[in-house]
Formats: structure tokens, sequence, C-alpha cells
């Protein structure tokens, strides 16, 4: 057997290419993994932003989990746009029956354009069926606030909000600091651990419009970083640093958003 660990990404396509599976894929090849995928939903999408959005019946999204997980052993997974609810339910019940590895949970709602890539009530799904098989979640401050109904204003309002996350289920919570205000030019993830008290992860701020995935990355590279092995504080930790380095490098493709350089741990 290949000691390439295999790492899975449950996601929406991006036909642009800076975010859902095919930035988790670029990410784990960065990171010397094979990647492997499940289509959630399709979306014509460039970095201008979201053209439109196409789902598969759920019964094909669950079709595609159970025959990759059938064959190949799974070092780590992650998930990113659910859509909808029966699709939610139908990748957490599969993952309930054959789940024997570390699960990121990215709740993606809203693309870095603005448009909505989530149902209402695909919300409530993910947060009953699906933080409770998660390992970690990662929401930005928008996507915490909308799951948990809690103003994020300040350090406060921001472990409130963390220990509500905690209780939906989760093991562990990072609220990626990218929508929060710099401090003396560093951002501040914050992760929190059911039963410790939440740890400020800072990383330099990148000054770039290009950001488009720039959550899909970090989550695809967190999970990249648990399947070889890393502590999760440390996963978190190696995967700011690609992330910074992948922003700092200047890629720029498209007329608008660009995403961050996938490839850089490979240049």
């Amino acid at each position: 057997m290949s000691v390439v660990p295999c790492v899975l990404t449950i996601a929406g396509s991006d036909s642009g290419g800076g975010a859902g599976i095919q930035a988790d894929l670029k990410t784990f090849m960065a990171h010397r993994c094979y990647g492997l995928s499940v289509v959630t939903a399709l979306t014509a999408q460039n970095t201008m932003g979201v053209a439109g959005i196409h789902a598969p019946e759920p019964e094909f999204v669950a079709l595609q989990l159970r025959t990759v997980l059938e064959d190949i052993p799974v070092r780590a997974a992650k998930t990113g746009m659910l859509f909808s609810a029966p699709i939610a339910k139908a990748v957490a019940g599969v993952l309930a029956e054959r789940k024997d590895f570390p699960l990121v949970v990215d709740p993606v709602c809203v693309s870095q354009s603005g448009h909505a890539l989530l149902q209402e009530d695909a919300v409530r799904a993910i947060v009953e069926s699906v933080f409770p098989l998660a390992d970690l979640a990662t929401p930005n401050r928008p996507e915490a606030e909308l799951l948990t109904g809690l103003a994020i204003t300040d350090r406060q309002s921001l472990f409130a909000a963390l220990e509500r996350l905690l209780s939906f289920g989760p093991k562990a919570v990072l609220v990626k600091g990218g929508h929060m205000e710099a401090q003396g030019g560093m951002l501040t993830d914050w992760l929190a651990v059911a039963g410790e008290e939440p740890l400020a992860l800072p990383v330099p701020r990148v000054d770039t419009p290009h950001t488009h995935g720039t959550g899909c990355t970090l989550s695809a590279a967190i999970t990249a970083r648990l399947a070889l092995g890393d502590p999760l504080a440390q996963a978190v930790k190696n995967a700011q640093a690609y992330l910074n380095k992948a922003l700092a490098s200047g890629f720029a493709v498209g007329r608008g958003a660009s995403p961050p350089d996938h490839l850089i741990g490979l240049r």
C-alpha cells in the first residue's frame, strides 16, 4: 500500500478553480497527500462571482462517499459546501457509519463575492447532523454569527460564540480571524477545544485583494496536516503558515478576486 496519506474532500466544485474541491485537491497535493473527492454541488463560477449552482441528488452524493470509503483508506477528511439539508443529512449518515478518521467541517455558507452557497434549511441540518461528527469546525466570523445567532464584537462575545459552537458537538472549533480587525499587523484565529481555554493563534496579515477560497484552503491544509500526523494545534499553525505564504506569493488570475497560490509548497 502507498505510504502517501489519502485525504478526502466532500464539497462543491468551483469551475474557476479557486475554492471548493479544486482548492482542496491542490492544497492536498501541495502537502504531498493523495486527494479524493465527493462532489456535493456544481457551481458556475469565476473570480468575479457565482453565476449558478446545480446539485446532484443526495443519494448520489452518498453513493460517491460510500464508494470511496469502501475501497480507499482515508487518513483525514473535510466537508465544505453541503448546499442542502438532504445532502448534509446524506453525508452525515454515511460518515456516522464509516468514519474512523479526523473530520474537519468548514461550514461554507457564502462565497467571497457574497453569493449564498447554502439553502436555508441546510444550516440547521449541518449543525444537527454534521457538527457532532467533527473533530474540528472552522467557521469565519460571519459564519460563526450565523450559526450561533450571536454578534461577535469583542473577545467576550467571541468566547461566548466559541462556547455555543462547541455545544453543537464538535471536539474543537477554530474561528478564523480574516474578517476581524488586525492588531499590530496581525490577525488572530481562535482555537477552542472542549474543556480547555481558547488558544490565540496570531498570523501576519497579508495586504491583498486576492482572497478567494482562503477558508477552503486553510481547512484543507489543516486536514492534510492531520493526515500527516500533526496534533491539532500544530496542524492549524502549519496550515496558517502555508496559507500565509500562498497569499503573499503575488499570484493572480482572472479579473476579480484571485485565489491564493495553492501550489506554493511545490515551487
